[in-house]
């Protein structure tokens, strides 16, 4: 259950990342990493960079916090989602600075990242769609390590502790629920379903609102706090087997097929059943339309259109992660490059000084930002500095090269889950065996 929050920091800069680098904090600065910049010199690229800024603003960088459950995760684990998290949502462009904290209750990690791009040189633009994307990247990368994640507009309000006793299905409202879901089949009428949840031990309070209260338990609980299937108007609906859940609009796209033997609601509800064998025979309508329309013939048809959009998703997400890659390195090469230009009066100022050392002592971290640059670009074979507008303009074509393979990406991703879906159908119609049986003839 990754929680992010991000704030912009607008002065001492050098001040916030001392505190996220705190030896204390991290491990002896263990769980310290960077991108793009060195941890120790971090603000002073900061400020190099936003004096090319071409747009003005007070924002110098901006502080990402990530913050796991307590006992979900390792310290190492946590370190690497959160660079995970930063190099997909800074696409490379912004040096950063990531830490993770091991001295509270629970594993957090701070991103603090340059407000200015080291590629155009302008602001990162912090608003609430740019935090969704953050948020729903976090969520992802959460799933993806097998971490619990809150999904959004669910369980809002609530403590960490109510949520994580609700996952466990200890708190009062879900123990409620339960009781509650048990006895609406056995109650004849509400007056009944009352009888029933008080010989579970609950007691009741009618009034505006219906509320219980089980033994041990300081507060009585609304029924309707516990969602629109659970208000007394619902619970009496759902007695007489009239009730239906508000589902969003019906996609038009292929579904999955409703599985009854795992439906809770199939038990509770009378006429569900029939619902649903009808939303399977529509499924198997729609399903038997894209087999024609496809030109799928047999079952090994299927199976090997499946496997060519497989392959083509995959090849598509290598070229994709290769370009990504490219554009973050390009984007620390013209970082250095501009570094080296921007700092070279400064160096021949320095080899002129009668006195090196006294210079050197009070311009002590911008000589060694260039150096660092030199150093930088030295290892990769230049011999003189590149010219920056044809680099920048070589990343401008691979950036529209990246946009075009995500969008190819994306199209395999589709067809590789509605070819999936279609599986799913197919093989609960006919129910086969995958690869042993072949399709029947439409």
């Amino acid at each position: 259950m990754a929680v992010t929050k991000i704030h912009p920091i607008k002065s001492t800069l050098k001040k916030a990342l001392d505190y996220i680098e705190n030896p204390a904090k991290t491990d002896e600065k263990m769980l310290v990493s960077s991108f793009a910049c060195a941890y120790e010199t971090a603000d002073i690229e900061f400020e190099l960079l936003l004096s090319q800024a071409m747009q003005k603003g007070n924002n110098l960088a901006h502080h990402l916090i990530q913050s796991f459950a307590p006992g979900e995760t390792t310290p190492e684990q946590a370190h690497e989602i959160g660079r995970q998290l930063a190099d997909e949502v800074l696409q490379g462009k912004y040096p950063y600075v990531l830490t993770t904290h091991i001295d509270k209750g629970h594993v957090h990690n701070h991103v603090i990242f340059c407000a200015v791009d080291m590629v155009n040189q302008r602001k990162y633009v912090s608003n609430r769609q740019s935090y969704s994307y953050i948020r729903r990247t976090s969520d992802r990368l959460c799933k993806e390590h097998n971490l619990s994640v809150v999904m959004p507009g669910q369980d809002r309000g609530k403590s960490y502790a109510e949520w994580d006793a609700h996952r466990k299905g200890t708190s009062w409202k879900a123990k409620l629920k339960t009781a509650i879901d048990a006895a609406i089949p056995q109650a004849k009428d509400f007056d009944d379903f009352l009888r029933l949840l008080q010989e579970q031990g609950y007691e009741v309070k009618r009034g505006k609102y219906v509320s219980f209260r089980a033994p041990g338990q300081e507060r009585f609980t609304r029924c309707k706090t516990l969602g629109e299937a659970y208000t007394e108007e619902a619970i009496t609906e759902r007695i007489k087997g009239r009730f239906a859940e508000r589902k969003p609009k019906e996609n038009r796209k292929i579904s999955l097929r409703i599985d009854l033997e795992n439906s809770i609601k199939a038990q509770q509800y009378a006429g569900y059943e029939k619902w649903a064998k009808l939303h399977n025979l529509k499924q198997a309508a729609r399903t038997l339309n894209f087999l024609t329309e496809h030109e799928i013939e047999s079952y090994p048809d299927l199976e090997s259109r499946m496997a060519e959009i497989t392959a083509a998703s995959t090849e598509a997400a290598a070229a994709l992660k290769a370009a990504e890659r490219r554009l973050a390195e390009m984007a620390v090469l013209i970082k250095d490059v501009t570094t080296c230009k921007e700092l070279r009066p400064l160096l021949q100022e320095y080899q002129r000084a009668a006195d090196k050392k006294q210079f050197r002592r009070k311009h002590e971290g911008t000589l060694i930002l260039y150096e660092a640059a030199a150093k930088a670009l030295k290892e990769q074979g230049f011999q003189k500095l590149p010219d920056l507008y044809a680099l920048k303009n070589e990343y401008k074509q691979l950036a529209e090269q990246k946009d075009q393979l995500q969008r190819q990406y994306n199209d395999a991703k589709r067809q590789m889950q509605e070819y999936g879906i279609i599986k799913q159908n197919v093989d609960g119609i006919l129910r086969t065996t995958p690869g042993k049986e072949q399709m029947q003839e439409r």
